[in-house]
């Protein structure tokens, strides 16, 4: 892992982190566990929470839309609210790399205005984004 004061973290590795991906949970638990003993900024946006609530809320597992909302408090990460600046950069994204998805473009703008110095996310395909380096779940 690089070095990084603000992440920006994608909504795929709160899932895994939260739902014990097998795959994923070693890994996780190192990045939380040095962004915790680094004092590192953890950086989300809104949509993040409306992404990750939606399953939970139709299944009516209220323990996990609990379990979301400890954990956004006790890793103190910073929400960031999808303004008019935010969707502005995100369509500059949008119109210079064609396949990416609206989410993920207001993602990394979040990320970008916010001054986040690393992006965290499995989506590989985000990595085409040159203005933030952007990290995996196998770069950890």
């Amino acid at each position: 892992m690089t070095d990084f004061k603000r992440v920006f973290i994608d909504t795929a590795p709160i899932i895994y982190f939260l739902e014990n991906s097998p795959l994923h949970m070693e890994s996780m638990e190192k990045f939380f566990s040095r962004c915790l003993k680094n004092h590192i900024q953890i950086v989300t946006s809104t949509l993040t929470i409306e992404e990750y609530l939606v399953l939970p809320y139709s299944d009516g597992k209220m323990e996990y839309v609990d379990n979301f909302k400890r954990f956004i408090e006790y890793m103190d990460i910073e929400v960031v609210d999808i303004d008019a600046a935010i969707a502005e950069r995100g369509a500059k994204i949008r119109g210079q790399y064609k396949n990416f998805k609206a989410m993920d473009a207001l993602q990394i703008a979040a990320a970008v205005v916010r001054k986040c110095d690393m992006f965290f996310t499995n989506d590989k395909q985000l990595r085409q984004e040159k203005e933030l380096p952007c990290m995996t779940m196998e770069d950890i």
